[in-house]
């Protein structure tokens, strides 16, 4: 063989070893996802982070999205197993894991999302990380929806019509406001409140705005009833598995972090609560009556009563926590309003 030929060759063969290289260098996070694509998570919140990621490693690092068919609380015990490298799912899902966290849910401390998920990241950080309440799961960000709001079967002319209704709701601090309008609950994932509408197994479910268009909910609710401040917020947790991400390089670690935590929590607040404007809008081109009400109604008033003191039941849930919840509290109020 020619000296030429030699040379091409070794070059050629190089450049299948050097793109073999960068091919095996190449690592993609199967990320599990649960809510419709039209859903600010999938829209959103997900090719953001994506985009982010695959920029902080220069390409290193790649993100899959795969749709998640089960029980969203599932995607928490996945995650650990290693089923898949990322999620996220309902805190209040698993009842009692998740018990510091609520004090973003207090009815009433929350009216922008975007605020509140980047409050109650820091306050994580700050207070709640040495309760290793997300041992077992690397923690990537956390968030709040929009403030929940009544959409139901029927209208709400005082707080007397919710009495003995039957309420899907999926867990956490909303669960002390509906023992003090004496709802009946049917705890069950937000994913689910089409179909218990539609087949009348509950008369009104306590979500987010935006669920009207991406969970259709104005196909099955005639009416939308909202408060200034909302009913309460939800708080999701994104995580990783902690395996996965130790396998990274300490390089990519710090990439992913740095698209992550209060920048990834606070922009999917902001997704979230931007998808609730849309979906207000959404439900009055659709015919559902929508009620706008202001401080002075007196179910405003009757629901500030109703709502006084479930900061102070959030407090006596994590007595047993070994944290400072009574510093906790008042820093994430401050941070709120920052």
């Amino acid at each position: 063989m020619s000296k030429i030929k030699t040379t091409l060759l070794g070059l050629a063969l190089g450049c299948v070893a050097s793109s073999a290289v960068l091919a095996q260098s190449t690592t993609t996070l199967r990320v599990a996802t649960w809510a419709p694509n039209s859903n600010p998570q999938n829209a959103v919140v997900w090719p953001t982070w994506a985009k982010w990621v695959k920029e902080a490693t220069e390409g290193r690092v790649d993100v899959e999205i795969i749709n998640y068919t089960g029980h969203p609380k599932s995607i928490f015990s996945g995650v650990e197993d290693g089923i898949y490298d990322v999620g996220f799912s309902v805190n209040a899902y698993l009842s009692g894991r998740f018990l510091l966290t609520s004090i973003a849910e207090i009815p009433g401390e929350t009216i922008d999302a975007a605020s509140a998920s980047s409050a109650l990241w820091r306050v994580q950080q700050e207070y709640f990380k040495s309760a290793n309440e997300y041992d077992g799961l690397t923690l990537l960000g956390m968030f709040v929806h929009a403030p929940g709001q009544m959409q139901t079967t029927f209208p709400v002319n005082s707080l007397e019509d919710l009495k003995g209704k039957k309420i899907r709701l999926g867990g956490g601090m909303v669960n002390e406001l509906a023992k003090r309008l004496d709802v009946t609950p049917v705890i069950a994932p937000a994913s689910k409140s089409y179909e218990m509408l539609q087949q009348g197994i509950v008369e009104g479910t306590f979500l987010p705005t935006g669920e009207q268009k991406s969970y259709r909910l104005a196909e099955v609710t005639s009416d939308l009833t909202l408060f200034p401040n909302g009913l309460y917020t939800t708080v999701f947790s994104i995580v990783m598995n902690p395996y996965t991400f130790d396998q990274l390089s300490e390089k990519d670690q710090k990439a992913i972090m740095s698209v992550s935590g209060e920048k990834l929590s606070r922009m999917a607040g902001k997704a979230w609560q931007e998808d609730a404007t849309k979906g207000i809008t959404y439900a009055k081109e659709n015919g559902v009556n929508v009620v706008t009400l202001d401080k002075n109604d007196p179910r405003v008033i009757e629901m500030g009563k109703l709502t006084k003191g479930i900061d102070q039941v959030w407090l006596d849930s994590v007595a047993d926590r070994k944290v400072d919840a009574k510093g906790a509290l008042a820093a994430f109020r401050q941070y709120v309003k920052e």
